[in-house]
């Protein structure tokens, strides 16, 4: 019987506990502390520090089952996706680690005997092929003299182009980091034995698959020319569960295997498509996996980063499905199907099983339009093409209008063997960044101009005044000596009471001082390790070495604290009434109010709002006392502190206890109890992009006064609807009512009177080569009513174009109207173009009806003529 991947996957993880290894559970998708890295690419990445000798291991020796992404970078298979049989985005590396422990011999052993023993892999010896880096000897007799693999299957790989370590045997993660030789062990799928090692390096037909590498980490790239010696030596293994399961399951490409197969049919039975090895049906089981996997670690559809190119995955696997005829939304259906096949590596996915489902449906129902219209101007284009290549500007413009990755582009196009001009596109995009950068109105940037490689102790966490010393003083940028009144710039201190703007909230403000010297400090932000007091120097001056007091606001301070505090308890509150699943996605915490956004697919009512802020003004009265702890980074896991987790830590932190109800890492300054807030009040909830939620709050006096002033709007209102407040739903109800019954009278009146204004409208009536030219001009008239004026005409008229011009305060609007059996000839848009263009004035629309306006009425006579002769000359081309 043949071994299941469940079954290959727990094998691994058994025969490297036998042999003294810790079994290590996988990593997020989000590397940890790496901001080289998009997603995690390789088992090795949540160990890169012990491997730089950063930080020191538990244990000696570990293995994993590591979930990796492979979508940019140095390591993209996104676009070989169903086009080869062993490439994927999302895959399983089994790995086993040495952290200065065993080295090469003792690798190589474990690897050949998990693959060849009987009671294990058992693969026939013959079907294994060995290839080593070049320079490295001492592998090369390890595998020829103790494991006794034939020289001629061992195969030495030089450098490319001749650039020392550019080599497919030596490994690195990425263009810095660890790195080292490698040894790759292959897997020959021909049945003859004929030994052929050209054969083997050219691997034409894909005859051999490489199926375990193994890593010896020795050096740290610290650039692209510098690579310099790692203290301690390590292995770091990677063996693909995919491919060794098609191996082992005795089949050619990793689709055939069990976990694939099963996909495959469940999105089989959404489509006409019989043939189960079509490509499109390998794309969305690849793609359906990739998706489950980054939405369980947190990460959302956007148009950047790692949101990105979740995005694009999904809509690769939407065009893929619209190309097998699946009409209706199907992928957010084959999330079951993923965690059923995916055995205990599916656990995570189940817990999040309806917030994965919830964000597949809502970008699938969002790009079902625009990608059935993108791909009919695609395909289109593609139909006028005489020299197979696309223009990067239509590459362009369906990425920019459409949203279409220029990747999906490639795609069909691909198939259709048509390229692109990619330089052309990356022009066009260029074009477009620059446009957008003239657009953007900048602020001064103090931290991009001043790099200082210092410290500044913060004491704001106990102090409010400081005695500091000056140690630097930048005016317009530039390093000076001393500040004279009047003077803007940043100070330096070596010590400072003064919070910088981080986590969220914003910088102290205050008073840097002595004798009689007075700097006015407007905020206060980070610059690298060392803390910058931003504003203006109102008195005296102050120099270099100078001892001063630092005074923050504290008012100022007191007021954020009560509104970072309120932030913890909110996002605790949003856990345990929306779910855990949500995840903080950004806050900003100011002395006026808070804003908490997180990620949450379903809309947010009025009853929950309300739970909401009962429990926050609950945890409030219970006035309890807020502790903070410095705890090393695996403690405040263990006490399960919430935190944005790829973001970047020390090995020690910060963290903030409001009982158990809420525990976060935070840096921030909190009020010393909750009862200190007062009263929490949410003012605003919205929807701030796909998936993302919004809330903003006050506290405090805030709060209060926004409570008076909801106080006064409703007073107001009933003063104006002549009754008690406690009415005015009522009485709101029949005003309604009362003015909906007016405005159909006034509609019916105002039909009246356009068919007064029709009967006189059609003695204008030019004809221009049997076709009728509609102009009329109107004073002071309602645009609804001209509206149903064109649309009256429309519908009794045929070969009819109308202008109908409506002239208020020296302004005018106009709308335009074209009959359907003139559409391939003249348009309402095209006429509606010739106005607005003369008169530099404003408008769109569709082919049969336009709208748009501007101040230049006196150009008006003579565009009507320029119109009626284009529409003659147009005519006469018909």
């Amino acid at each position: 019987m043949k071994k299941t991947t469940d079954k290959i996957r727990q094998d691994f993880l058994k025969f490297f506990k036998e042999k003294g290894h810790m079994i290590i559970p996988s990593s997020s998708l989000v590397p940890y502390n790496d901001s080289t890295l998009l997603f995690t690419n390789a088992g090795m990445n949540q160990f890169k520090e012990i491997f730089l000798g950063e930080k020191k291991s538990n244990y000696p020796r570990v293995a994993t089952v590591q979930r990796c992404l492979r979508t940019g970078g140095k390591h993209n298979d996104l676009e070989n996706v169903g086009y080869t049989s062993k490439h994927h985005t999302f895959f399983e590396m089994l790995g086993n680690f040495s952290f200065g422990d065993y080295f090469k011999k003792q690798a190589i052993e474990y690897a050949w005997e998990l693959l060849t023993s009987k009671k294990w892999f058992n693969i026939p010896q013959n079907k294994l092929w060995i290839s080593v880096y070049k320079d490295d000897t001492e592998t090369y007799k390890i595998w020829n003299d103790i494991i006794k693999i034939p020289s001629e299957r061992i195969i030495r790989i030089g450098d490319k182009n001749k650039e020392k370590y550019n080599s497919e045997n030596f490994w690195q993660m990425g263009d810095t980091g660890p790195c080292g030789p490698c040894t790759e062990i292959f897997y020959d799928y021909s049945d003859t034995m004929k030994i052929d090692p050209i054969e083997f390096l050219e691997n034409k037909n894909g005859r051999f698959v490489e199926i375990w590498n193994i890593v010896f980490i020795e050096f740290n790239r610290i650039s692209k020319t510098k690579i310099i010696s790692l203290k301690n030596k390590s292995i770091d293994t990677g063996m693909g569960l995919e491919r060794i399961s098609a191996v082992l399951q005795n089949v050619y490409s990793n689709y055939h295997i069990d976990v694939f197969q099963k996909l495959i049919k469940n999105i089989a039975q959404l489509s006409s498509i019989n043939n189960l090895d079509h490509i499109s049906f390998q794309v969305i089981a690849d793609h359906i996996r990739s998706c489950s996997y980054i939405i369980a670690d947190n990460i959302l559809p956007s148009n950047e980063h790692r949101g990105y190119i979740l995005r694009r995955i999904i809509r690769r696997a939407l065009r893929h499905g619209h190309k097998i005829g699946i009409k209706k939304n199907f992928f957010h259906k084959l999330v079951s199907s993923v965690i059923h096949v995916m055995g205990k590596t599916g656990d995570i996915l189940k817990e999040k099983q309806e917030k994965i489902e919830n964000v597949l449906k809502i970008e699938e129902m969002q790009f079902s339009y625009t990608l059935e219209k993108g791909l009919k101007i695609l395909n289109s284009e593609i139909e006028k093409i005489d020299n197979n290549i696309l223009s990067g500007k239509t590459a362009f413009y369906l990425y920019d209008t459409f949203g279409f990755p220029i990747d999906l582009t490639s795609d069909v196009c691909r198939e259709k063997n048509i390229k692109i001009d990619y330089n052309s596109y990356e022009l066009a995009k260029e074009k477009q960044k620059e446009q957008s950068n003239i657009n953007k109105k900048f602020y001064k940037n103090y931290n991009n101009n001043i790099i200082l490689n210092d410290t500044c102790i913060f004491e704001g966490y106990t102090k409010t005044i400081t005695r500091s010393l000056v140690k630097y003083i930048f005016v317009n940028n530039q390093s000076v000596s001393k500040i004279i009144k009047d003077e803007k710039g940043v100070i330096f201190l070596d010590k400072t009471p003064f919070y910088s703007e981080s986590g969220g909230q914003i910088g102290d403000i205050g008073q840097l001082y002595h004798k009689k010297s007075s700097f006015i400090v407007e905020k206060t932000k980070k610059y690298g390790k060392t803390i910058g007091h931003i504003g203006k120097l109102i008195s005296g001056q102050i120099t270099l070495n100078d001892s001063l007091f630092s005074h923050i606001d504290e008012d100022y301070r007191y007021a954020i604290q009560l509104n970072h505090s309120a932030t913890h308890l909110l996002h605790a509150t949003l856990r345990k009434i929306l779910g855990d699943s949500i995840v903080q996605k950004g806050s900003l915490v100011t002395n006026t109010y808070l804003r908490f956004d997180f990620s949450y697919v379903k809309s947010i009512d009025t009853s929950q709002i309300q739970k909401i802020e009962n429990i926050i003004n609950t945890n409030i009265r219970n006035n309890i006392k807020i502790k903070t702890e410095e705890l090393n980074l695996e403690e405040a896991k263990k006490k399960k502190a919430m935190a944005l987790f790829d973001d970047q830590y020390g090995s020690i932190v910060r963290v903030v206890f409001i009982n158990n109800f809420s525990i976060e890492l935070c840096g921030g300054t909190h009020t010393q109890r909750t009862g200190d807030i007062g009263l929490f009040k949410i003012i605003s909830q919205s929807s701030v992009a796909s998936g993302i939620k919004r809330i903003e709050a006050v506290t405090g006096q805030k709060a209060i006064d926004y409570l008076h002033e909801k106080d006064n709007y409703i007073k107001d209102i009933s003063f104006l609807l002549n009754c008690s407040t406690v009415d005015i739903k009522e009485k709101t109800k029949k005003l309604t009512i009362k003015t909906k019954n007016l405005e159909k009278k006034i509609i019916q009146l105002q039909k009246k009177e356009n068919t007064q204004y029709i009967k006189k409208i059609l003695k204008n009536v030019t004809e221009i080569k049997g076709t009728k030219l509609l102009t009329n001009i109107f004073y002071d008239y309602e645009q609804k009513s001209l509206r149903m004026i064109v649309d009256q005409l429309k519908k009794e008229l045929k070969n009819t174009i109308i202008i109908l011009i409506n002239i208020i305060n020296n302004r005018f609007t106009i709308i335009v109207g074209v009959t359907r059996n003139l559409l391939d000839y003249i348009t309402a848009i095209k006429i509606m173009e010739m106005i607005i263009n003369k008169t530099n004035g404003k408008g769109g629309g569709k082919k049969e009806i336009a709208e748009g306006g501007g101040a230049n009425t006196k150009q008006l006579p003579s565009i009507l003529n320029t119109i009626k002769l284009w529409i003659n000359d147009k005519l006469n081309e018909k």
